[in-house]
């Protein structure tokens, strides 16, 4: 997800109008570790047996597609990140393209919305692990019952300040990444001793649509699982060398991410049957009891929890911070950017962004629901990414930078477009989620005009200044 630059649209006081620069305190091997452990997370832990309903024992391959398909928009990322190594990512970009306030908006409300979601699948699968973990047998009102105090807890941690630093993200990533060498150790050691059925990985699932729709559509649902890449453009102020390390480190996450997600699904469908592997909501837990019976569940079940935790701690940051920041752009309600007296944190944004996804939790519930919104938003971000890289091909720079090639960009955009329609397979109800989610936007921009417009407040363009990811205010 992306941050927003916190210009306000009336002048701002001496004390602020002049902010230092971020101290740039990130190499190669540290913003390698952010980029991995914000890409892994609750895709892969939530949605691996859902993917395995569409495709059957193939549910390697929509992983692998999603990877290609994040791959060539990384490479548009690549060029923008490089070409303004103190931009703060989608939004900016968009309006660097195209400089229209309501479309940069818009851009900038998906993004947030994405985060929403994104953490509202988190809860759900944090609640489903939990369940199943300490052999609670929570029914489907006690798990959105779970999901709704887990959220609100998320909130409590949001409302006290949480100061995201790079020691800490590199303990997550690798509790994170445990947990996935867990499934392939496990899996691979099974296979040696001849358990399993290695055959199921190139099965795919029998059915009227043929091969190829299936897994479209099962890969529009693991793209949730490649995202999170597009968060480290928000480090490039903070990166010693952005526009050296960059390219090679962040395709590296990819590859290194990429090659993770592949061998876990092999693991998974190689252990569990994959119409078993789809039941419920903890598909890698079933790997873990068939491939390791005597490996401690609730270990496993705790590291699974602690992964998703993250996930939605991580983007309820964000949304909230990037409510803030479009309230302080007069893009949205003043009340918005309203921060605690003795917190210092947007306790406003905190609680509109969580009363959102307890909506969500609520009436959508479902994690596929859920995860596919997710995907569906950012796919419709990509599409505008990927148009703004040849839009901004005319806009030269002093510096040199990485530029992907020309073909790269347009099949970005066709192929997110693509991925993100109707004819993919999509369940309705991702763009009934997403619609809503949308209009509320929509409502509160006009608002927010109609009372700019009365006070004679004009907002200002916005710069392409990164504020320094998604961490609190303070």
């Amino acid at each position: 997800m992306t941050d927003l630059s916190l210009n306000a649209a009336t002048p701002l006081p001496p004390a602020t109008a002049a902010e230092p620069s971020l101290q740039r305190v990130m190499g190669p091997w540290l913003l390698l570790l952010f980029i991995v452990g914000d890409i892994l997370g609750t895709g892969i832990y939530a949605l691996t047996g859902q993917v395995a309903n569409q495709v059957g024992g193939v549910v390697w391959l929509p992983f692998l597609v999603a990877f290609v398909v994040a791959l060539i928009t990384a490479l548009s990322y690549l060029e923008l990140v490089t070409k303004y190594p103190k931009a703060a990512g989608a939004a900016l970009y968009t309006h660097k393209a195209f400089g229209i306030h309501f479309f940069t908006f818009i851009v900038a409300f998906a993004v947030m919305c994405s985060g929403i979601t994104s953490a509202s699948t988190a809860s759900r699968a944090f609640s489903a692990n939990m369940s199943n973990a300490l052999g609670l047998g929570l029914s489907g009102f006690g798990i959105t019952m779970t999901g709704l105090a887990f959220m609100a807890i998320v909130a409590a941690v949001n409302f006290r300040g949480v100061g995201e630093s790079v020691k800490a993200n590199v303990v997550l990533t690798c509790v994170e990444l445990t947990g996935l060498l867990i499934i392939i150790v496990i899996g691979l050691w099974a296979i040696g001793m001849g358990q399993g059925d290695v055959s199921r990985v190139m099965q795919f699932k029998a059915g009227d649509t043929g091969l190829i729709w299936p897994v479209i559509a099962a890969t529009t649902l693991a793209f949730f699982a490649m995202v999170g890449f597009e968060d480290s453009v928000n480090m490039a102020e903070e990166c010693k060398e952005p526009t050296r390390d960059f390219p090679k480190v962040l395709l590296a996450g990819l590859l290194i991410t990429g090659a993770i997600y592949v061998l876990v699904s092999i693991s998974a469908i190689t252990l569990v049957p994959p119409a078993q592997l789809g039941e419920g909501e903890t598909p890698l837990l079933k790997v873990v009891q068939a491939g390791a019976p005597n490996f401690p569940l609730w270990i496993f079940g705790f590291i699974t929890m602690f992964a998703v935790a993250n996930s939605a701690l991580i983007n309820m940051l964000m949304a909230s911070r990037l409510v803030y920041g479009m309230s302080r752009e007069h893009v949205l309600p003043p009340v918005l950017g309203k921060v605690h007296a003795s917190r210092r944190t947007p306790y406003i944004a905190i609680g509109f962004t969580t009363l959102v996804a307890f909506a969500l939790i609520t009436f959508v519930g479902e994690v596929p629901a859920l995860g596919g919104t997710t995907a569906l938003l950012l796919l419709c971000v990509f599409t505008v990414v990927n148009i703004a890289v040849l839009v901004l091909r005319k806009d030269g720079v002093a510096h040199e930078h990485f530029r992907t090639p020309t073909i790269l960009p347009v099949l970005g955009a066709i192929t997110c477009a693509f991925l993100a329609g109707p004819w993919t397979g999509r369940a309705i109800v991702q763009y009934h989620v997403a619609g809503v989610l949308i209009a509320i936007g929509i409502v509160l921009w006009v608002v927010t005009m109609l009372v700019n417009r009365a006070q004679g407040v004009r907002p200002e363009e916005p710069e392409m200044e990164a504020i320094g990811g998604k961490g609190p205010v303070n």
